[in-house]
């Protein structure tokens, strides 16, 4: 069977099947195409891989100077996609299931101290419906460590203010609660009541509204997030990913257990959440440096 047309099915299966995102979906595909093209190049038949072709493309990607995590989100893409080729028969066995990925180098992220939060939160006057709802949206992820695509995606209906809590579909539509303050619910509460102003006389169930009355996207949550930083007094580099490395590391560094702090993130794996210990360390470290009296001595 052509490669294009089993790909495409595999698209489709990712689609109906699995409910991955749109933005997944496109990586998957542009990591197999790079697989498949590089195949066709050097004359190999998709269906009849050995261990040879396999080390000949990971050089290929090691000669495009690839970084270890990108390599192992192409072999990751590349292995999900043959496991789709034995599910529908085309293939008895998958050969990446035994190609380890590169170990990954793991970078600290990038977070705020409750001071900067609190400066970016603050230069917002809320002299305007945008700027209420702007505020809302950066404390909203703040308090609850969204991504996003989950804020992106929230609807009103998702939202409990009996317990102040919010139920969210994460990735691989995998449901999870996760709760926010007393701050959070009287900012929500000042949003829904100019609300209104965006909705240009149609409903919309999406909570966060452009001027035209559509959900916010994720390109135009990120723009948001940037100009306010950039008008705030906040000296940091960051992003939306940014105030969710900060939930999770404030969370852990006023005693949150490991596990609790998985499940309100909505990790899959645990590995990915210890990240967060690492920047806890760190911190404890810069304070042991700058405040032990014993810190020079040898």
């Amino acid at each position: 069977m052509k490669e294009e047309i089993v790909l495409k099915s595999y698209l489709e299966y990712l689609e109906v099947e699995l409910n991955y995102s749109k933005e997944t979906i496109t990586n998957y595909n542009k990591d197999i195409v790079k697989y498949l093209e590089f195949l066709k190049k050097n004359n190999i038949n998709y269906l009849n891989i050995n261990k040879d072709n396999v080390i000949s493309y990971l050089k290929y990607l090691d000669n495009l100077n690839y970084q270890n995590s990108s390599v192992s989100r192409n072999l990751s893409s590349i292995r999900s996609f043959y496991n789709y080729l034995v599910e529908i028969k085309l293939l008895e066995n998958n050969i990446f299931k035994r190609v380890r990925s590169p170990k990954k180098i793991k970078k600290l992220p990038n977070y705020l101290s409750t001071l900067e939060i609190e400066e970016l939160l603050d230069s917002i006057k809320e002299e305007k419906c945008d700027d209420i709802r702007n505020k809302t949206l950066i404390e909203l992820i703040y308090a609850t460590g969204l991504r996003v695509s989950e804020v992106s995606n929230l609807e009103i209906k998702n939202i409990d203010f009996t317990n102040n809590s919010i139920r969210v579909m994460g990735k691989g539509s995998k449901e999870r609660i996760v709760y926010f303050g007393k701050r959070s619910s009287d900012y929500l509460t000042k949003y829904l009541k100019v609300r209104n102003t965006y909705l240009k006389g149609s409903d919309n169930d999406y909570l966060f509204l452009n001027k035209k009355g559509f959900r916010l996207s994720r390109q135009s949550i990120e723009g948001i997030i940037y100009k306010v930083v950039q008008a705030s007094s906040v000296n940091h580099k960051m992003s939306p990913h940014t105030l969710r490395h900060t939930y999770a590391t404030h969370l852990l560094d006023n005693g949150a257990d490991l596990r609790s702090v998985q499940e309100l993130l909505g990790h899959e794996n645990l590995d990915t959440t210890e990240i967060y210990t690492h920047v806890s360390n760190e911190r404890l470290r810069s304070v042991y440096l700058k405040c032990h009296p014993n810190k020079k001595r040898k």
